[in-house]
């Protein structure tokens, strides 16, 4: 006797990494949980990995859970990211957004060096279509180096109209930004639409508050690295303890206080490890009782 199938996309549980949503990304909706690349370098994002075959791995197995949306850059490594991201995903699936970033580049040292000339940058966005094996680039985020450490006022018109060419050229499909200001954000938009801001915020870090509100209003995708970094004593205790009433991980928590701190955050949480990809992605369908939430606020 045949037996129908009735069941419908709707009854069909999303994958780990799309339980949280999707939000636009350039011309894609993305599954609001995705994967940056940079750990899958060597010590200090710098060098190989000591096991190419492990961060393979992980690669391929954060895109059998749902992750449609990459991170990377050519100077992480430097080029050893994307290189790994070819091997192992290449020919792309359809639907897979890879994001990359300009304006750095590295020092014999493994320092992290200023380049931001339209030269170096043109130079940049060829090197990466040729490590990641594409002929046009889904989303590149200018990093801004006018400080190293964080954002820094001052003008990156020149480097804005090089990306604008290229982008003409129809080598680069969509713009963002990173390490930027307000004020920046707003002097890129006169030369491009720009579809993302990756900066540094986390439940620590708040800075950018008021911009990650402004850029929802308008639909734009904000994108916050270091989900733990800089907290403080006191900031980990209450994390912690906040995990240990979910049965999560501090991390989990960390990921999910940014899922629910407004639909436009994209997270791009790294790792060399499928164990932790696994536990990271299942943030995903972790929520945060309003009263935990107000324990994790700053006093």
């Amino acid at each position: 006797m045949n037996t129908m199938n009735t069941s419908t996309a709707a009854d069909v549980a999303p994958l780990p990494a799309q339980q949280a949503g999707r939000f636009p990304l350039g011309s894609r909706r993305v599954a609001r949980i995705g994967y940056g690349a940079m750990q899958l370098a060597g010590p200090g994002v710098f060098g190989p990995p000591a096991s190419p075959e492990a961060a393979i791995a992980v690669l391929r197995e954060a895109v059998a859970l749902g992750v449609d949306h990459i991170d990377t850059s050519d100077f992480y490594g430097p080029h050893v990211t994307n290189q790994l991201i070819r091997q192992a995903l290449h020919p792309y699936r359809d639907g897979l957004t890879i994001v990359t970033k300009v304006g750095a580049r590295r020092g014999d040292d493994a320092s992290w060096l200023p380049a931001q000339s339209p030269a170096e940058l043109v130079q940049q966005v060829h090197d990466n279509l040729r490590h990641l094996g594409l002929d046009v680039l889904d989303v590149v985020n200018l990093r801004s180096m006018l400080d190293v450490h964080g954002p820094a006022e001052g003008s990156l018109a020149p480097q804005l109209a090089a990306l604008a060419q290229l982008q003409q050229q129809g080598l680069v499909r969509h713009i963002g930004l990173s390490n930027v200001t307000a004020t920046q954000v707003e002097e890129a938009r006169g030369f491009c639409e720009i579809v993302c801001v990756q900066n540094m915020y986390n439940l620590a870090h708040r800075q950018d508050d008021a911009l990650v509100d402004a850029l929802a209003a308008q639909g734009v995708a904000y994108v916050p690295f270091f989900p733990l970094g800089g907290f403080s004593p006191l900031q980990s205790q209450a994390l912690s303890a906040v995990a240990a009433e979910l049965g999560a991980t501090p991390m989990q928590v960390a990921l999910a206080w940014l899922l629910q701190r407004s639909p436009n955050l994209l997270l791009i949480p790294g790792t060399s490890s499928v164990a932790h990809l696994r536990q990271n992605l299942a943030a995903a369908s972790l929520r945060i009782p309003a009263e935990l939430l107000r324990r994790l606020d700053p006093a």
